[in-house]
């Protein structure tokens, strides 16, 4: 409604306008809750157009099942009315991998999925799911590389990637970490993902890794890459090749995603309902988390824009950082307010309870 309508409106009668704003402020609260249980994911289907990709077994193209495998990933989560989907590649097309990351960022995405198949040359088998970092071994490297070529075959791909070589370990080793802060979430939704292929779908699992993913670099928010089966294998590959088994990865993977974010939306504060004056068990404590990565920092002020007493934790092959010990949630609320001001825009709350990690919903005791 414009103010000339409003206006019309008002000078034959007091009582509609009244209501016709008490509607629309309505109206404007429900769109406002709908947009904050909105997620974008982005659904990144690997090489296309001139690039192949892998070839396997009878001469199948990694392209064409890594396509076919998102568009039904993107089927099945847009039933869901809280999850717009984009694809970086709907049609057989070739995407230049900065072009990939580029559209997630300008979307704002909440998710960055990229689905692709593997190869070797003996008779490997089973589903991998990557985050970025730095390669572990020379097979991990291997697979970033196979992968990472992708770019010779863009034009001007020294300007786009300053100098980046694929086949140099050196230059995936000095790839600046831009996804550090966004590690702790990768890796749980890969975790989720992975569990899904071997539990449900009885994939061998080869497990969640890291490696220097060109495409992973390029974004500004959770990102996995999948690397579904083999297509050198020749059971694996029929399975790919397959409307029921590409439904199968495809649903496998939406679920996992919707998973992922429905335990996000489950341990975000500002989603949960609480009085000021909330008590919770003595040994319940908050924290707030800063960043997670492989980089072991030394917990001066200095390394954490000068905030004191953080606290460094290794999980697995992994650091933590946090900060703000308390068992008082609206202290760990303020000290989440300082690390967001101090820079840390992403820095969440998290709970543990006997020094094991909880949902922040679990130590609060909300329904």
């Amino acid at each position: 409604m414009n103010l000339q309508m409003f206006h019309k409106i008002n000078t034959k009668t007091k009582a509609i306008p009244v209501f016709v704003f008490l509607l629309c402020f309505i109206l404007i609260s429900l769109t406002s809750h709908a947009q904050e249980n909105t997620y974008t994911v982005v659904l990144d289907a690997g090489h296309g157009g001139h690039d192949p990709g892998k070839v396997g077994y009878k001469k199948l193209r990694e392209k064409d099942i890594a396509l076919k495998i998102t568009l039904e990933v993107g089927k099945v989560l847009s039933k869901n009315k809280n999850i717009k989907v984009i694809y970086t590649r709907k049609t057989d097309k070739f995407v230049d991998l900065y072009k990939r990351g580029r559209i997630a960022n300008k979307a704002d995405a909440d998710l960055f999925v990229s689905i692709h198949c593997n190869a070797h040359h003996t008779n490997a088998y089973g589903s991998e799911t990557f985050v970025l970092g730095l390669h572990a071994n020379k097979q991990n490297f291997a697979i970033a590389k196979a992968e990472n070529s992708v770019i010779l075959l863009e034009d001007n791909y020294e300007e786009n990637y300053k100098g980046f070589d694929p086949n140099s370990p050196e230059s995936v080793i000095g790839l600046t970490l831009m996804q550090e802060e966004y590690l702790d979430q990768s890796l749980q939704l890969a975790s989720i993902v992975q569990s899904n292929f071997s539990n449900k779908l009885k994939r061998k699992n080869r497990g969640v890794k890291q490696a220097g993913f060109i495409v992973l670099h390029q974004t500004y928010m959770p990102s996995i890459l999948i690397e579904t089966g083999f297509i050198t294998n020749r059971n694996e590959a029929n399975f790919l090749n397959s409307k029921s088994g590409q439904s199968k990865f495809a649903t496998n993977i939406a679920v996992g995603i919707e998973k992922y974010l429905k335990q996000l939306e489950l341990n975000t504060v500002e989603n949960i309902q609480i009085n000021d004056d909330v008590k919770v068990d003595s040994d319940v404590v908050f924290k707030i988390q800063l960043a997670s990565g492989s980089k072991k920092l030394e917990t001066k002020s200095y390394n954490f824009k000068g905030l004191k007493g953080v606290e460094r934790v290794k999980v697995g092959e992994f650091y933590k950082y946090y900060y703000g010990e308390t068992s008082d949630f609206n202290k760990v609320k303020k000290h989440q307010e300082t690390a967001r001001e101090k820079g840390y825009s992403s820095a969440f709350i998290v709970a543990f309870k006997g020094g094991e990690k909880i949902s922040v919903k679990k130590a609060l005791k909300t329904p």
